[in-house]
C-alpha cells in the first residue's frame, strides 16, 4: 500500500491543518468534508479504495477539515467561508501551481467557490455526490429546518456514545447497502473524526451553503458524478449542480450509496469517468484497493462452504434431537 507523509500547516485565524501527500503524477487535492481522518480512512473498507484509486496515477493532497480527524480540535469559527479559506492554505503549503481540485459531498460547493476565486490555478473540477444548496435551502424551509434541529438533537445525544445506534442513523443514509463490517467501520468513524459539539457545528454551517449564483461563473472544465439512488444528497441536487456549470460534463452512476463501496459497479464507472475527463488510460483489471476476481471467487467459496457447514450442523442438531426424544418416548413407553 502507498505510504502517505502526513504534515501540518495553520491557517489565517491560527488553526492547525494536518494534510498528507501521497502517490506521484499530476497532483489531485481532495477538498475536506464530514466525517474523515487521515489515517483511519486508509484502514477503512468504507474509503481506502476510494483514496488509493485517486492516488494510483497521481499526487493526492487531501486533509481533514477545522475540529476533525487530525487537524486542531478545538476551533473558533467554522463556516463556509473558513472552508474555502482553509483549501487556500493547504495547497499553499503543498506549493501546488496548478491541480486538479475534487469536491465530495459538502466538499463540492466548497470546492466551486475555491475554483471561482482561483480559476488559475484550477485545471480540472470533480464534483461527487455534491449540491449547491444546503439542507435550509433545499425544498420546504420550515420542514427543512425541523429535520435539521432532529439531526442536531441526534448528534448530541448519541455521537460520543460506545453504542452504534444512534450513529447508525448516518450510517444507513450514507452507505445503506453496506455490509455489517464496513457499516461498523463507518459508525466508528464518525466517533473518532470529530467530537458531537464540532459535528453538530459542521452540519450548521452545511446546511447554510448556498453557492447557486456561483455556479455560472465557473470557468474550469468540470466533471459531476452522482448516485442515483443516493439517499445522503438526493440525485437531482446533483443534477441541479451540473446544470448550472456551463459546459459541465454530468455521469449518473447506478447505486444507492452516497459514498461508494469497493466492487459495486459505482466504482468502476467513477475511475473510468475520472479516467477520461483527464485523459488516463483505462484501469484494466482490479481496481486499487478492490479485490481483484481471484479473491472474490476465494471469498465466495468460502462462504459457501461455511454456509454448508452451518446447514450441515443445523441438520445434524435435529437428528440428535429427535433421536434423543425418540429415546425418551420409548423408555416412557416401557
Amino acid at each position: 500500500m502507498k505510504q502517505q507523509q502526513i504534515q501540518y500547516c495553520t491557517s489565517p485565524d491560527s488553526v492547525r491543518l494536518a494534510y498528507s501527500v501521497m502517490g506521484k503524477g499530476t497532483p489531485i487535492v481532495r477538498a475536506a468534508h464530514w466525517l474523515t481522518h487521515l489515517e483511519y480512512d486508509l484502514k477503512s473498507p468504507v474509503w481506502r479504495h476510494f483514496v488509493l484509486g485517486l492516488a494510483h496515477r497521481h499526487r493526492l493532497v487531501r486533509y481533514d477539515a477545522r475540529g476533525e480527524g487530525l487537524s486542531q480540535r478545538e476551533v473558533g469559527k467554522i463556516s463556509f467561508d473558513k472552508w474555502v479559506t482553509d483549501i487556500e492554505t493547504v495547497v499553499d503549503a503543498a506549493k501546488l501551481d496548478r491541480f486538479v481540485l475534487l469536491g465530495v459531498s459538502q466538499g463540492a460547493s466548497v470546492s466551486v467557490a475555491y475554483a471561482v476565486r482561483h480559476p488559475e490555478r484550477v485545471s480540472h473540477l470533480i464534483l461527487h455526490g455534491g449540491f449547491a444548496r444546503g439542507f435550509l435551502h433545499a425544498g420546504d424551509p420550515e420542514k427543512q429546518a425541523q429535520n435539521l434541529a432532529l439531526t442536531r438533537a441526534i448528534v448530541r445525544e448519541g455521537w460520543g456514545r460506545d453504542e452504534d445506534t444512534y450513529r447508525q442513523w448516518f450510517t444507513s443514509q450514507f452507505i445503506p447497502d453496506a455490509t455489517v463490517e464496513q457499516a461498523r467501520w463507518f459508525n466508528e468513524l464518525e466517533k473518532v473524526s470529530a467530537t458531537p459539539e464540532v459535528a453538530e457545528r459542521h452540519l450548521v454551517a452545511s446546511a447554510q451553503i448556498d453557492v447557486v449564483d456561483l455556479l455560472p461563473q465557473v470557468r474550469t472544465p468540470t466533471l459531476v458524478t452522482h448516485a442515483r439512488g443516493d439517499l445522503r444528497i438526493r440525485f437531482w441536487r446533483g443534477q441541479e449542480l451540473a446544470a448550472g456549470i456551463p459546459g459541465a460534463r454530468f455521469v449518473p452512476l447506478e447505486g444507492n450509496n452516497h459514498l461508494f463501496l469497493a466492487n459495486e459497479p459505482a466504482h468502476r464507472a467513477f475511475f473510468d469517468a475520472v479516467a477520461s475527463f483527464l485523459g488516463d488510460p483505462p484501469v484494466r483489471g482490479s481496481l486499487p484497493g478492490s479485490a481483484s476476481l481471484m479473491e472474490r471467487i476465494e471469498t465466495g467459496i468460502r462462504q459457501f462452504e461455511q454456509n454448508w457447514f452451518m446447514k450441515i450442523v443445523a441438520i445434524l442438531a435435529a437428528i440428535t434431537g429427535l433421536a434423543i426424544f425418540f429415546v425418551e418416548v420409548w423408555k416412557m413407553w416401557r
